[in-house]
């Protein structure tokens, strides 16, 4: 993974894809959220502090190395992405509430991230000072999250219609760009993708299916109506994989391969079991209407 293509490509599609999120949003976009206090607050209050001590317990279950630890934290950090906005749209999730969400956890994140992996560092890794995230390596989080993003609010705020039609070729764009690099990357790591599987292959099922699980599971049982708690799983169960590989393989963040393996593992896993998990949660949902019990919500 550690290529020039991931380590050129992957920035680039991630700016190309945060750049998409920002031409679908508008201010109105993180107002939404007091609309549905309850969801925001609970998903937000499970992304930012559950999942990390959860991934923290996993990783120390699953006794990891301390780059794939630290790996694992990453990615517990890492908010949600455009994949869990479209996961969301095809399993009946309340999509606005999914880009509110994203939004508002994009932003937090440039803090929160920091603060998880610096500490995952000083705990696993004995040369944590030269490896964690520093103050100038946050700034560089920061661009690499937030101004492609405000650039799209930017053309959306004061070129609708240029938004309007460049929203559709750059989410095309982002998709091809990042395949093309996964792909590039899957090629050249071929011979070790076993290895890394077995390495931390189960601690990213299991972190995901939990993520997934916490994330519906804690909004219903908070009175959250369906549709907003599927939008919930979806936020907190897919994490925004991408980020978390730049990051890690970035030379000037984290500089680590090995960090990066979690993520790239969980960047195929989670297709597999998302999509899963939206079949499941929809033939709990008809089982509970066709028995009389909660009204159907979308």
């Amino acid at each position: 993974m550690d290529s020039a293509l991931t380590r050129v490509g992957l920035p680039i599609a991630l700016g190309i894809i945060m750049l998409g999120l920002g031409l679908g949003l508008t201010v109105g976009d993180f107002r939404r959220v007091a609309q549905h206090p309850k969801a925001a607050v609970i998903a937000l209050v499970c992304q930012v502090l559950l999942l990390p001590a959860l991934c923290f317990g996993l990783v120390l279950g699953f006794d990891l190395p301390p780059e794939l630890a630290v790996g694992m934290m990453l990615l517990a950090a890492s908010p949600g992405g455009t994949t869990a906005n479209l996961y969301s749209h095809l399993f009946g999730g309340h999509v606005a509430l999914n880009i509110s969400l994203t939004a508002i956890n994009s932003v937090l994140a440039v803090f929160t991230l920091p603060i998880v992996v610096n500490l995952s560092a000083s705990y696993f890794l004995a040369d944590a000072a030269s490896i964690g995230l520093q103050f100038d390596k946050v700034v560089q989080v920061f661009a690499i999250v937030l101004v492609p993003v405000a650039i799209g609010m930017l053309i959306r705020a004061r070129a609708s219609r240029v938004a309007e039609r460049l929203n559709r070729p750059v989410r095309i764009l982002s998709v091809v760009v990042l395949v093309a690099v996964i792909v590039g990357a899957v090629l050249g790591e071929r011979e070790n993708l076993a290895d890394y599987f077995v390495s931390v292959g189960l601690a990213v099922l299991a972190f995901n299916l939990l993520s997934l699980a916490i994330g519906y599971g804690v909004p219903r049982l908070a009175g959250v109506e369906r549709s907003a708690a599927k939008a919930a799983g979806f936020e907190i169960g897919i994490h925004n994989s991408t980020l978390a590989i730049t990051i890690a393989l970035s030379p000037a963040l984290l500089d680590s391969t090995q960090m990066a393996i979690p993520a790239a593992v969980y960047g195929i896993v989670m297709f597999f079991t998302a999509a899963a998990f939206g079949y499941l949660v929809n033939r709990v949902g008809l089982r509970s209407v066709s028995t009389g019990g909660e009204a159907a919500a979308p």
